[in-house]
């Protein structure tokens, strides 16, 4: 993948803990207008929980994802020049970041579109995306997010047409609201769970393999065992915002988040002793 399209936070200025608002949950502990620095975030755009992200209520910062958005507007738009020193740009500097974010994203799905095997066909238009989604980024005077979100939307149906083409031998769509489903060692083969509603799913040992996850939501899903090595669309955030262990399979791309290995290992000191 990319590497710009991977998020480099040493080349920031922290613009994910100031651009957006967030509102106090089980996601985060604390209210935040959009435009405000957080709390936490240091005089060197550094978190200062960072670590401790999950144990102090901020898990919801641990599965953001800019996908290179913060480093491409600190550095290539706004060439160095950060938003405490330069206030007078801030505001358009928040709303570039938030727009340069969704099409980053979009790039990242159009990329692993154009490496699936079945998008041969598409090639040209998947080209053609990918060209103008990357100008229409580089269009700083003209872009926002609404610009960026109707790009996304003129964009998502070559993505489900690749979808359709990836999953032709085996499509199945157990639905979108499956909040909490026992899923347990099901065969989700080439499923269509885009949008879905996973979270809290019991998803251990399922086989996701040439399954659809754009956008579910698998906040709290257990993929403990379960096969996403061949998933389509599947990012980083959406692992991180679930649980899984070292058996889960996944695209080369992405990693097993660290959470999973400490939770693992939290379970094996609780586990009560054989006598």
């Amino acid at each position: 993948m990319n590497p710009e399209l991977r998020a480099d936070c040493s080349r920031c200025f922290g613009l994910c803990c100031v651009a957006p608002a967030f509102a106090r949950s089980a996601d985060f502990a604390i209210d935040k207008p959009a435009g405000h620095a957080c709390p936490n975030l240091d005089e060197a755009f550094r978190c200062g929980i960072h670590t401790q992200l999950r144990e102090r209520g901020f898990p919801g910062c641990t599965v953001y994802d800019c996908f290179g958005a913060g480093q491409h507007v600190a550095q290539v738009v706004y060439e160095g020049r950060d938003w405490r020193r330069d206030p007078a740009s801030a505001r358009r500097m928040f709303e570039v970041f938030a727009a340069v974010r969704i099409l980053h994203e979009l790039m990242w799905y159009l990329t692993e579109a154009r490496d699936l095997p079945q998008s041969t066909p598409l090639h040209a238009a998947l080209d053609d995306a990918l060209s103008t989604t990357q100008a229409l980024r580089d269009a700083v005077d003209e872009l926002t997010p609404e610009r960026a979100e109707h790009h996304r939307e003129r964009i998502a149906p070559l993505l489900r047409e690749v979808s359709a083409a990836a999953r032709s031998t085996r499509s199945t769509s157990p639905g979108r609201n499956l909040i909490g489903a026992k899923l347990r060692g099901s065969d989700l083969r080439g499923a269509d769970l885009r949008g879905a509603l996973l979270i809290g799913a019991d998803l251990r040992s399922a086989d996701l393999r040439d399954a659809d996850v754009i956008g579910a939501d698998l906040r709290g899903a257990n993929l403990a065992g379960a096969d996403l090595s061949t998933s389509l669309f599947l990012i980083q955030s959406q692992l991180d915002s679930a649980s899984g262990d070292a058996t889960t399979k996944l695209p080369p791309r992405l990693r097993h988040p660290a959470h999973w290995s400490a939770a693992q290992a939290t379970a094996k000191t609780r586990r009560p002793r054989r006598r």
